[in-house]
C-alpha cells in the first residue's frame, strides 16, 4: 500500500488493487490563504471526509469523480469497507469545534485509521471501535487537535506499528500549529525517507516507527 502526503490531514492511499483514497483533501488557497499547499493532482476513487472545514473538504476539486465517505457507520465504496467512528473535534464534546469522525478500513492486509481532527483522548468504546490497527494517520500539530503528547498517547491506545503524523506547522500552512518536531522528539524509531511518497507492506509491521514524508510540492 502506498502513501503519499499532499499536505495538512491529506494523503493519497493507493492499494495493490489500485484503488485510490484521499483523506480530508484541503481547499487549496482557503483560510485567506493560510492553507498554502498547491492544488492535488490525482484522480482519487474515494474521499474519506472527517469533518465539513474547507481544510479538510475539498472533494470538489479533485478530479476521478471520487464518491465521498462521511460519518459514522459502515460504507462499502470500491470493494472496501469503510467504518466510520464518531469522535470529536475538541475535548468538550464538540462545543468548540464541532464533530469528527475517525475512519478505518482493511486492504493489503493492513488496518488503516485515519483520525482527521481529533480533539481528544479515545474512550475505551472508541478504541474498541477503532483499534488496534497497522497504520495510523494522526494530527500532532496541537491547538485545533490533539497535540504530540496526546497524540503519542492515542497511537499508543491504537497500538500503531506505522505512525505517520499530519496537520503540523510546515512553510506551506500558516495555522498557529507546532512542528512535527515536537511529535517525534524522544522517539526511537524515527524514520525521514526525503520523499513525499513511501510503500508500506506487511514486512514494515515490527517495533512502532514514526514516518516522516514530505509535503508534495
Amino acid at each position: 500500500m502506498k502513501f503519499k502526503w499532499y499536505g495538512h490531514a491529506s494523503f493519497g492511499i493507493t492499494t495493490a488493487d489500485g484503488v485510490h483514497i484521499c483523506t480530508d483533501p484541503y481547499i487549496a488557497g482557503s483560510y485567506d490563504g493560510a492553507i498554502g499547499y498547491g492544488p492535488i493532482r490525482d484522480a482519487c476513487d474515494v474521499v474519506l471526509q472527517s469533518h465539513g472545514h474547507d481544510d479538510h473538504a475539498g472533494a470538489g476539486e479533485l478530479g476521478g469523480n471520487p464518491v465521498v465517505v462521511r460519518g459514522a457507520g459502515t460504507h462499502k465504496v470500491r470493494g472496501i469497507t469503510f467504518v466510520g467512528t464518531h469522535t470529536y473535534h475538541d475535548e468538550r464534546q464538540g462545543r468548540e469545534r464541532g464533530e469528527n469522525t475517525v475512519f478505518t478500513f482493511e486492504a493489503d492486509g493492513m488496518k488503516v485509521a485515519f483520525l482527521g481532527d481529533l480533539g481528544h483522548v479515545l474512550s475505551d468504546e472508541q478504541v474498541a471501535a477503532v483499534g488496534p490497527v497497522d497504520v495510523v494517520l494522526i494530527p500532532v500539530g496541537g491547538h485545533y487537535t490533539i497535540d504530540a503528547a496526546t497524540a503519542t498517547k492515542v497511537a499508543e491506545q491504537l497500538e500503531a506499528k506505522v505512525i505517520f503524523p499530519m496537520h503540523y506547522k510546515t512553510d506551506a500552512c500558516g495555522f498557529p500549529l507546532a512542528t512535527v518536531d515536537d511529535f517525534v522528539a524522544g522517539k526511537a524509531n524515527v524514520e525521514r525517507p526525503g520523499a513525499s511518497e513511501v510503500e508500506i507492506t506487511v514486512e514494515d509491521l515490527g517495533a512502532p516507527k514514526v514516518v516522516v514524508l514530505d509535503y508534495v510540492k
